[in-house]
């Protein structure tokens, strides 16, 4: 077994135990359907849809369906839970409505994208391996069930809590995070479309500001959901405040702007517009000034 191949089957426990954690955590306080919690549930059902969808993308080598089982999961587990749920209350349709919105419009982009270009370069080297295919679906499963924990926690929490200014509060950054991001997405395409940028790096709009505006707003729109979430969680929901937090190490340290840095760097580095991109363009926190 090659070192790669072990490494992602050595981190396939630790993943499902983040998960199970993650599942015991939210459902303290919160509502059940039969015996089984709802806030479990949801988890649960994050991680099958991955491996139902694995199986297809495995036999034909693709991974063309990858970002849209992503959203379709944050949208049927979200719509499940109002279904599910005894009670509907208003800060659970807000929430229900930021979590759809966005994974509805970063889904519709993300597979535009994919169909696009005709692939994902960075599963080229994942998709022959059983091992380290599975396992990028299951961190899917993983990563899905962290970022919405807030907003699944808060709609299946025992403890209802109507609209306040937390919700107006974490509605105005959700939307800036949401708009940011929008923008700087339809911005790189707009850029990546005109035949006179093939090759070339992206230095304009948004992205004259920050190296990495979309993340930046992905960032921003997790806290603001969180912050609408914060009243209606108890006892050991709190847990899963971590969510934004989970996504910005994530993004930050892990699989987004390291990766592309990276791949920046092999290749424009050297370059002087590079170089003098990166020394006036911060990384992240977009420049306005």
């Amino acid at each position: 077994m090659k070192s790669k191949e072990r490494k992602a089957l050595t981190a396939m426990p630790v993943v499902l135990l983040l998960g199970v954690i993650l599942a015991l955590s939210g459902s303290d306080g919160g509502l059940t359907w039969g015996s089984m919690p709802l806030f479990a549930l949801a988890v649960l059902t994050s991680f099958i849809v991955q491996w139902v969808a694995f199986i297809p993308s495995f036999l034909g080598q693709t991974e063309r369906f990858y970002d849209l089982t992503g959203t379709l999961t944050y949208t049927a587990v979200t719509l499940l839970l109002l279904l599910l749920a005894p009670e509907v209350h208003s800060r659970s349709l807000l929430l229900a409505f930021m979590v759809l919105a966005w994974t509805l419009r970063l889904g519709i982009f993300l597979f535009r994208r994919v169909n696009r270009d005709g692939k994902d370069d960075r599963f080229d080297q994942i998709k022959p391996s059983f091992i380290r295919f599975f396992g990028v679906w299951t961190i899917q499963g993983l990563w899905v069930s962290f970022t919405a924990a807030t907003a699944w926690a808060a709609m299946t929490s025992e403890h209802a809590s109507e609209l306040d200014g937390f919700a107006l509060a974490g509605f105005v950054i959700w939307a800036i995070g949401l708009g940011v991001e929008s923008l700087a997405d339809h911005q790189k395409s707009i850029f990546k479309r005109d035949p006179e940028n093939k090759g070339e790096f992206i230095s304009s709009g948004l992205w004259s500001k920050s190296r990495h505006p979309n993340y930046f707003g992905e960032i921003l729109l997790w806290i603001g959901v969180a912050v609408v979430a914060a009243p209606a969680l108890q006892h050991w929901q709190w847990v899963v405040m971590i969510s934004p937090v989970f996504v910005a190490v994530l993004l930050i340290k892990i699989s987004g702007v390291p990766l592309l840095e990276a791949k920046a760097e092999s290749k424009w580095g050297g370059r002087s517009d590079y170089e003098a991109y990166k020394e006036n363009t911060p990384v992240l926190i977009p420049k306005f000034w």
